[in-house]
């Protein structure tokens, strides 16, 4: 079992509620919380042998190159930051081997390392992790659960039109969940694809949305909208690429 943990949620959720505490207490804390959320995996698992890998995101981000519409996170600037993130950074790198990522976020670094390793769980309560196929650990309910690929890329698309409130990704105004579900059901990529782009007013403003909210399944992967695959005997089909 390959446990990928999204260090970066652990260091804003512990951080606050430490706030009052000392850098030693809120580190003992990390440590502590962490491996009650891995034994608890382990626990419920067949598989005796698990590994696990902890991502942390770094400077710079190729997306802020794509943002046109809006900035990327720009919305986070005047967001506090918890006393201790340093500190509790510092932790994860130095005593449980947090991996830093350079240039994108901790999500790509995850991603790939989910889509190398199929059977991984991703420990996050971070939504844009449903594109992805493969084990999904909500460690506040303590809830496990996986994604189909059907759903994966029935979840991104979603997205298209919804936008991403915490990364300052636009949807379409008036386009919620629910609207945006009723329009994508029972379609096939190329279809949902379209609908977004007619929604979102043009192929430009697709595109941008999908490099923004794609998750990369390999490095330096710039994604780019479907396209129909010719069979053998001259047919085109839908494929979904995710």
């Amino acid at each position: 079992m390959l446990i990928l943990i999204d260090a970066d949620i652990f260091c804003y959720r512990i951080g606050f509620a430490c706030e009052t505490e000392s850098e030693s207490v809120a580190c003992r804390t990390m440590s502590n919380y962490l491996t009650n959320i891995i034994e608890d995996l382990v626990m419920d698992s067949d598989d005796e042998e698990h590994e696990v890998e902890l991502y942390l995101t770094g400077s710079d981000n190729f997306r802020f190159d794509y943002a046109v519409t809006a900035e990327y996170k720009g919305n986070r600037k005047k967001n506090k930051k918890p006393q201790h993130i340093s500190a509790l950074r510092d932790h994860l790198i130095a005593q449980h081997g947090a991996v830093v990522t350079q240039g994108e976020e901790t999500d790509d670094r995850i991603a790939i390392r989910a889509t190398q390793e199929p059977e991984a769980i991703i420990v996050s309560l971070d939504k844009d992790f449903y594109q992805l196929v493969c084990g999904h650990y909500n460690f506040v309910k303590k809830k496990l659960f996986y994604i189909t690929k059907e759903e994966a890329v029935f979840n991104f698309y979603m997205q298209f039109l919804v936008g991403d409130t915490a990364d300052n990704i636009k949807g379409v105004q008036g386009i919620g969940p629910k609207k945006a579900e009723k329009l994508l059901e029972g379609k096939t990529e190329l279809e949902m694809y379209a609908i977004c782009v007619d929604k979102l007013g043009s192929e430009e403003r697709a595109l941008e949305n999908g490099i923004l909210l794609h998750l990369r399944r390999e490095d330096n992967e710039i994604w780019q909208p479907p396209k129909p695959v010719t069979t053998d005997d001259g047919q085109k089909q839908d494929t979904n690429h995710l």
